[in-house]
């Protein structure tokens, strides 16, 4: 039995990592300008959209997710054809319409599949399930790879769902965005008026960067702090002290919304890696990919872990 996982363009994992596991990327529309990009989560296109500085402040930016029938045409083509199993984690419903599409297009698949699976020679039924995975960016990247880790494992496609759907809700995750006016503006257009406008400016008259914690994408400001270097060596203080407490899945996840050359700059970095490796967990490092810097804006940082209930405040 073959067993396949699908994440959207939201999720971010180490490329190497994604190939490594024959990760499924479910594409997301980027428009910029006017201009319409498919998110595959290509590093080189990635890397050339930062250089460009299209991701910046001025340019018109938003994303759309593929209409059920496009993800629908994906599952048959690429999905039915080789896999005998087949689990989609999708970015937190609250804040993309690709879990309602992939499960409208996961039940007609269902309904449909057989022709499509006799022509790739492949023989009895297909089972698929799509699951809110309640996580963004690096909190969904991390959720992939404990699912990863369930697969390798070779547990049952019932067990594999329930564990999913239970770990999802141990996973904490902070983000700190670099620019609160951005997010602002972004949340304006898709009528969330959570980041009021005194908050923004502020962020913007005080030089204010607040490091945002909760479980999954459900954040609170734990800290505000004058700078961004601040933020982050707090960020690091924390999941490096989270790291030698012990974790409930052996990975760290960690995406940047900034050129390889500044992730390696970032304070508190080497502590947490030296930290990891000490401990046997995985830094999933990587690139914060075209629609997540879109979402929370370029130059932002988001991690994650999964452990026992606790507070950002605890690891201070």
């Amino acid at each position: 039995m073959r067993v396949g996982l699908i994440v959207d363009s939201a999720c971010d994992l180490p490329y190497d990592f994604s190939r490594k596991h024959d990760l499924f990327i479910l594409p997301v529309t980027a428009v910029i300008d006017g201009q319409t990009y498919i998110d595959e989560h290509d590093p080189v296109r990635t890397q050339e959209f930062y250089q460009s500085g299209l991701l910046q402040k001025g340019h018109q930016t938003e994303t759309r997710a593929f209409s059920a029938e496009q993800i629908h045409d994906l599952f048959m083509e690429k999905i039915v054809t080789q896999f005998d199993v087949a689990i989609c984690e999708t970015v937190t419903k609250t804040r993309s319409l690709i879990f309602q599409n992939a499960t409208e297009a996961m039940n007609s698949v269902l309904a449909n599949y057989e022709g499509a699976r006799h022509a790739a020679g492949r023989d009895g039924r297909f089972f698929m399930r799509v699951i809110d995975s309640k996580q963004i960016f690096a909190g969904q990247g991390l959720l992939a790879a404990h699912t990863l880790k369930l697969i390798d494992q070779k547990v049952s496609k019932n067990a594999l769902r329930h564990e999913v759907e239970t770990f999802s809700d141990k996973i904490y995750t902070c983000v700190i965005p670099r620019d609160l006016h951005y997010i602002r503006e972004r949340a304006r257009r898709r009528g969330d008026k959570s980041v009021s406008a005194l908050v923004a400016f502020l962020g913007k008259a005080l030089n204010i960067t607040p490091v945002i914690f909760g479980q999954g994408a459900e954040g609170q400001p734990a800290a505000k702090t004058r700078s961004f270097d601040v933020a982050v060596e707090k960020v690091m203080n924390y999941a490096t002290a989270r790291v030698e407490a012990g974790l409930l899945t052996p990975y760290v996840s960690l995406s940047c919304g900034l050129t390889w050359t500044e992730i390696e700059d970032l304070p508190g970095l080497n502590r947490l890696r030296d930290a990891c490796e000490s401990n046997g967990v995985e830094l999933l490092l990587s690139q914060m990919g075209i629609t997540s810097s879109i979402y929370v804006g370029p130059g932002s940082l988001c991690l994650a872990l999964a452990a026992e209930p606790h507070s950002f405040s605890d690891f201070q």
